[in-house]
């Protein structure tokens, strides 16, 4: 099986939303989070999708689940304090749907609408040939890493250098070995999946993704969003390639 895990628990403090949650903010009267699923619920290879949504909200998604035909939603579960924790909680809610079979998850932010099936094919593809797949985005300018008094440590190739971003796919019981010793060393700090399967020894590939894979965080993001799918839909009407 593959099974989608999208992780919708933030309540977006830097988009300055007043109302909502940022996932939930409307652009072509169409939830963030809902141009997100759609891309999963496209792809023939997705099984099923479980959603990890902040608590207080949960009711109101189902409401978009119903609203929006999102047919391939198994499980919708309470995120935790941290981002990994809540993670955790989909995961377990995927070990569930997929019993003892072999499972590739695909983990992604519920605010990165800007994917294709074509990424998440093949992230599926490069987890069943390398065991892992880690959506990545070249890196345009020169990256360099810095000591803690602002003096320049180290300039990495920019060809070889990536920024990581999502999907990021496992096999399930890999990504949940990983999670379970976190736990049992008493850390729930991990910034994302990446570095925890990094920290614990496990082999990560990585595929370039469309450049404009963007996490909608600030209203700069949002605005982006929408200026991208204005040139999506344009195409669409004048048959040109975008």
């Amino acid at each position: 099986m593959n099974i989608a895990l999208i992780f919708a628990g933030g309540v977006g403090s830097r988009m300055n939303s007043k109302e909502l949650p940022k996932q939930f903010l409307r652009i072509y009267d169409k939830p963030i989070i809902v141009h997100t699923i759609e891309h999963f619920e496209k792809n023939a290879q997705i099984d099923a999708i479980v959603v990890v949504c902040v608590s207080d909200w949960i009711d109101y998604f189902k409401e978009l689940v119903f609203k929006y035909h999102l047919q391939k939603i198994r499980r919708i579960v309470p995120g935790g304090k941290t981002g990994q924790l809540s993670i955790y909680n989909g995961l377990l809610a995927t070990k569930e749907i997929a019993q003892d079979e072999k499972n590739v998850v695909l983990i992604h932010d519920g605010v990165r609408p800007l994917i294709n099936e074509n990424l998440i094919s093949r992230n599926i593809e490069s987890v069943q040939k390398y065991g892992s797949s880690i959506t990545s985005g070249i890196v345009k300018e020169t990256i360099v890493e810095i000591n803690d008094d602002g003096d320049i440590k180290t300039v990495p190739d920019r060809a070889h250098s990536r920024v990581a971003k999502a999907p990021q796919c496992f096999w399930l019981d890999d990504i949940l070995s990983a999670h379970h010793k976190a736990l049992d060393a008493g850390r729930d700090d991990f910034i994302d999946s990446c570095s925890m399967m990094q920290y614990y020894g496990f082999h990560l590939h990585m595929i370039d993704g469309p450049y404009e894979n963007i996490k909608i965080t600030t209203p700069e993001d949002f605005y982006t969003m929408r200026a991208v799918l204005q040139v999506k839909e344009d195409a669409q009407i004048y048959g040109i390639n975008a």
